[in-house]
């Protein structure tokens, strides 16, 4: 998406269409399954088919320098916060959700993969071209699009999420789980609060999970090293880091527009410990949190 949900360019090649870091974490998913001894964190098996004719040399890439702590330091960034996140929309769906907001989705597949999908309406909100790319990867990998699946195009220089969603036939009135994963850093804290403005309106009971970088002064020595490489190179390719938070910014971020902050996870306590008893190169960074919010009940003006 572009300034409020993430960045996109529009040249034809299929993956180029999608952001660079959006192909890039897709790659990290990928690899996992690939690279990564036993246990995985997290499976999904369609991220390779949405690379398109950019999957052997990404993919060749994790395989040779896979030990490498920015390559892995990316593949734990990446599985971490997906398994999380379908985790926790698993039991929104054991309690009765059925609306699930895709924002800035990228190259996400849960539609094309998970057994929930069939229990859910799900929302793929990105950039037009990004969401063109994505559907011509599909096309060509042979991949249907689910009936459960709509997607749901914004441009935020001219379109409104509100109103696009409405349109798409999302429910204001029903809880919705929301996931917006790989682009708060890449925001104005302006267009961070425009955005959660319009998610802090859905229904009581809906809940977003995002993550974020932490500021220097909380990150480890590996977090520091991938912010070291990682930052510049997104600069280069025209997808600077705009924002950091602490948690405790993050929180009055998501306070301010109506939501109960739920917790703040790290990658090692944001899936079961047993994941981290490995013999391969993951390791669990101070780099990024996730957050889990609920949108709060409504207040009575005159109360």
């Amino acid at each position: 998406m572009t300034s409020h949900a993430g960045n996109t360019n529009t040249n034809t090649n299929t993956t180029s269409q999608a952001s660079q870091t959006a192909v890039m974490a897709a790659a990290a998913r990928a690899a996992h399954l690939l690279v990564d001894a036993e246990p995985r964190i997290f499976a999904d098996t369609v991220a390779a088919a949405l690379l398109g004719d950019r999957a052997e040399e990404l993919l060749g890439y994790h395989r040779v320098h896979g030990a490498h702590p920015i390559l892995a330091g990316a593949r734990a960034q990446a599985v971490t916060r997906s398994r999380y996140t379908e985790d926790a929309l698993a039991g929104a769906v054991r309690r009765g959700v059925t609306q699930y907001v895709v924002l800035g989705a990228g190259l996400d597949s849960f539609a094309y993969r998970s057994a929930l999908a069939d229990r859910l309406r799900v929302f793929e909100v990105d950039h037009p071209a990004t969401q063109r790319g994505k559907r011509d990867a599909l096309a060509a990998a042979g991949i249907a699009e689910p009936a459960t699946l709509t997607f749901v195009p914004v441009d935020f220089e001219t379109d409104s999420l509100a109103d696009q969603l409405r349109r798409a036939g999302f429910d204001a009135t029903r809880p919705a789980m929301v996931s917006w994963l790989g682009v708060t850093m890449y925001l104005t804290r302006e267009a961070l609060g425009q955005t959660l403005a319009v998610l802090g309106g859905f229904a009581p009971g809906s809940e977003i999970i995002a993550d974020y970088i932490l500021p220097a002064e909380m990150r480890d020595g590996a977090g520091a090293a991938y912010v070291s490489a990682v930052m510049s190179a997104a600069a280069d390719g025209g997808e600077p880091w705009l924002t950091v938070l602490s948690p405790d910014a993050m929180s009055a971020l998501l306070e301010e527009h109506g939501f109960v902050v739920v917790e703040h996870v790290g990658q090692r306590d944001s899936v079961d410990a047993a994941l981290w008893e490995r013999t391969d190169a993951l390791r669990p960074a101070e780099l990024a949190n996730l957050v889990r919010a609920r949108v709060g009940e409504r207040r009575n003006p005159a109360s």
